[in-house]
């Protein structure tokens, strides 16, 4: 018996041995699980704190709206009670009016680009790598095709120095608005609120500063960008750049002084106590943040990260290049002679289908360069922390989720002071005129820069912004969920980008081969595509 206990020990021991060296040969793996584990552990913070800042915007604009209908009928039921019916209706539209009026607008978070966040995931990463690949394979062809036509490698960048001609005139006129709209605004709104509160007449004194600005705007901000455009007749990527600053400085002016006269007016000063008017640097910082809502202060980062805006200021140049690729290959070899030949159905429908490719592309570019890229190089270098440029889009479902999803910056800036202000306006009623209002002003915007940077009237895309936008934003609203409701928004996306690509295309060279002999209205808004055949 003692034997057998002896032996029975030796066993156990030698079996925990082993499991001991077991335990130390694993230690270094289990470190390394607990540093993946750290890893997973900060990336799902993030996830959780973006979540939060967008869960925390859901629940405020539900709760907003359920506030609102909870007040609406207790002011409805109080007025029937106590109040004849005319009465009531009077007060139910004061009231719309005051929580107008103090509804809170736009909060700023610090929060990443949804992109940003995106690319740290491996498969999604992948897929910027394809579009990267495919830039390859259009290098890779046009060098191929220029070799074999003339026996040699060339890579001419002609129609991107055509496009980006005249800058240096473009420069000085960004350079004349930028002066104006730093000083003339912000002066004016000092000279009003100093003086607002001591002037007998507040309503003469207000007229008069208005409309002295609002004519210094129409000259310099209005006229003066067009002149220049057209006078110095500007190729389409410098014309671009002196008409989408006067919008964005036409846009950012509205806002400060949209923002800063109610205050002003509201303030109660005390006896020889002056209005508290905003600082030239709070100004000068909004002017070049990428937002178009005035606020005095915004969220900051600590630092800057040079290499973050060396990225983005790179991925520009790219997709500049990506789009000059795709004109190249894409576009130009199929419309150039298209006016030459005799117009026939066929032919249009594979040209709108075969510009569909080519359309997405430069879609797809757009939204990249510049709600990604420039929006966030511009928000790095000034520490902006707030960078939701723009959403989840491409999982849109409805357009009208899609119009508020593409691009939040203006978005923000058309709900703040053109939907919202129309139904303060109106005593909080009418909000379809109101939506319908923001739809017909963005395409009119739209239109307005497509006719002077492309130099011809043509409005593809005031139709499909203003007529068809505004019927599927009605119809296929946001009560439209599912995979299928996405796949018909992304259909019906290529084919009014293949629309747009093909009949500017063709108009474009129409211009060229079938110039108007006599300039009048008539001839400026008749397109030459309709008639030209030669």
């Amino acid at each position: 018996m003692a034997v057998e206990g002896t032996c029975s020990t030796l066993r156990q021991r030698n079996a925990k041995a082993p499991m001991s060296q077991a335990e130390d040969d694993a230690s270094p793996a289990s470190n390394e699980e607990h540093t993946g584990s750290a890893r997973g552990l900060i990336q799902w913070r993030r996830h959780m704190e973006h979540v939060k800042a967008e869960l925390l915007e859901q629940i405020q604009g539900q709760l907003s709206d359920l506030v609102d209908k909870v007040i609406s009928e207790s002011v409805q039921s109080y007025s029937q009670r106590n109040k004849p019916l005319a009465n009531s209706n009077e007060t139910e539209a004061t009231s719309r009016k005051q929580r107008l009026s103090s509804e809170q607008g736009k909060v700023f978070l610090e929060r990443r680009s949804l992109l940003d966040e995106l690319f740290e995931i491996d498969h999604i990463r992948t897929i910027y790598h394809i579009f990267i690949a495919m830039l390859c394979v259009f290098i890779i062809s046009t060098l191929a095709v220029d070799f074999i036509d003339q026996g040699r490698l060339v890579l001419e960048f002609d129609l991107l120095f055509y496009a980006f001609g005249r800058f240096s005139t473009a420069v000085f006129a960004w350079l004349c608005m930028c002066s104006y709209t730093l000083v003339v605004p912000y002066k004016a709104l000092c000279l009003w609120g100093g003086l607002y509160h001591s002037v007998r007449f507040q309503g003469g004194f207000t007229f008069l500063v208005g409309s002295l600005v609002l004519a210094c705007q129409a000259c310099v901000l209005g006229v003066y960008p067009i002149y220049v455009v057209v006078h110095y007749k500007l190729p389409p990527a410098s014309s671009f750049i002196v008409i989408l600053e006067q919008i964005r400085f036409m846009m950012k002016s509205y806002s400060f002084i949209r923002e800063n006269i109610p205050k002003i007016v509201k303030a109660k000063l005390k006896q020889g106590e002056a209005a508290k008017l905003p600082e030239f640097s709070s100004y000068l910082y909004f002017l070049f943040c990428p937002t178009l809502i005035y606020r005095d202060a915004y969220p900051r980062n600590p630092r800057i990260r040079w290499n973050y805006v060396a990225l983005n200021f790179a991925q520009i140049l790219g997709c500049l290049f990506y789009g000059y690729f795709i004109l190249v290959r894409l576009c130009i070899p199929v419309f150039t002679n298209m006016s030459k030949e005799p117009f026939s159905t066929k032919t249009m429908v594979l040209t709108l289908f075969h510009a569909t490719l080519p359309g997405t592309f430069v879609l797809l570019l757009c939204f990249f360069a510049f709600l990604h890229c420039w929006l966030n190089a511009f928000a790095e270098m000034l520490r902006f922390a707030d960078r939701m440029f723009y959403k989840d889009w491409w999982n849109s479902t409805s357009f009208a989720n899609y119009y508020r999803t593409w691009n939040v910056v203006v978005h923000d800036w058309l709900y703040s002071y053109a939907y919202k202000d129309f139904l303060w306006v109106c005593g909080g009623r009418f909000r379809g005129a109101a939506m319908l209002l923001v739809f017909v002003t963005s395409a009119v915007v739209h239109e307005y820069v497509l006719t002077l940077c492309l130099g011809y009237f043509y409005p593809v895309m005031f139709c499909l912004f203003a007529i068809c936008g505004g019927v599927f934003n009605f119809a296929l609203n946001d009560r439209r969920k599912g995979a299928v409701w996405n796949v018909l928004m992304w259909t019906c996306l290529f084919i009014g980008q293949g629309i747009q690509m093909c009949l500017y295309c063709q108009e474009w060279y129409a211009q060229i081969h079938c110039p108007v002999k006599e300039k009048g209205f008539w001839e400026f808004i008749t397109p030459r595509s309709w008639s030209c055949r030669l």
